[in-house]
């Protein structure tokens, strides 16, 4: 059985929430993971209008209702944080997992931005009874560039937090820049791989890291990760969200339609 694909928020670059579904409908994909706000100004190369589904309750009730007649999953809500200073565990991370656990999201993920590893764990810990008090999963990212830095550091973190508490977002391009291997995949306990990212490029990063995983990834099969192996090597069933910024194409003035279609096609392409 192939893998459903997802469309990452990454891959549309500020498009709005209900075209977001319904392009990821039109391309033959079964789920969307998104953000309760467009992407900063940076990461908004086609200068779509702001939107927010916190301000916006019409556009909440829009959204629920594209999802649940395009049979289109909210399979990931993003942007919680964890951060050096302050406590996760606001007023305002509760508003915003109520949010998403209304506009049915199957699970939420977060990652830390520079906190110390125990308090960034403690903090994660609470924000996963936060989303489980809300019938939603809790997975945890890593990055080089994050606190928690690989897969086994994630692994560590979820043990700390407690069985069956959180799991993994597993982005593969940060997963072998982190020194990740096809062999880990294949040995991973299933329960731990909450959500896969998935998205090509160098081994190394060119110039800044984030910028660049941000803006400009390369669809699979085009950069030098061996991403065939890493999806064969996946639980059946994982929902592939294809994670692949493109801000070159759409400052060339392609837009979401074209440059994603094509994302899309290159990937089946290549893992068929």
């Amino acid at each position: 059985m192939p893998h459903p694909f997802g469309i990452d928020l990454l891959t549309v670059m500020g498009l709005g929430p209900v075209e977001h579904v319904t392009l990821a409908a039109d391309l033959g994909c079964s789920a969307v993971s998104m953000g309760l706000e467009r992407l900063p100004d940076r990461y908004n190369p086609h200068g779509y209008a702001h939107w927010s589904l916190r301000e916006n309750a019409q556009l909440r009730r829009d959204l629920k209702a594209v999802l649940a007649e395009r049979k289109v999953a909210l399979c990931l809500g993003s942007g919680l944080r964890v951060r050096p200073d302050g406590d996760a565990e606001t007023a305002q991370t509760a508003s915003d997992m109520d949010l998403f656990a209304e506009l049915g999201a199957l699970r939420v993920a977060a990652s830390d931005h520079g906190a110390e590893r125990d308090r960034a764990v403690a903090q994660l810990a609470g924000l996963a009874d936060m989303a489980a008090a809300r019938g939603m999963d809790f997975s945890i990212e890593f990055s080089p560039v994050l606190t928690i830095r690989s897969l086994a550091e994630a692994i560590t973190a979820v043990q700390q937090i407690g069985e069956g508490k959180a799991s993994v977002v597993i982005d593969a391009l940060h997963f072998f820049r982190s020194g990740g291997s096809v062999r880990q995949i294949a040995l991973l306990d299933p329960a731990l791989i909450g959500h896969v990212q998935l998205a090509d490029g160098p081994r190394r990063a060119e110039g800044d890291y984030l910028t660049e995983a941000m803006t400009e990834r390369m669809i699979p099969g085009q950069g030098e990760l061996p991403l065939r192996e890493f999806v064969d090597a996946l639980p059946r069933g994982v929902i592939l969200d294809l994670t692949v910024p493109l801000a070159s194409a759409a400052r060339g003035g392609r837009m979401p339609g074209a440059y994603v279609g094509e994302v899309v096609k290159r990937t089946r392409d290549f893992l068929a």
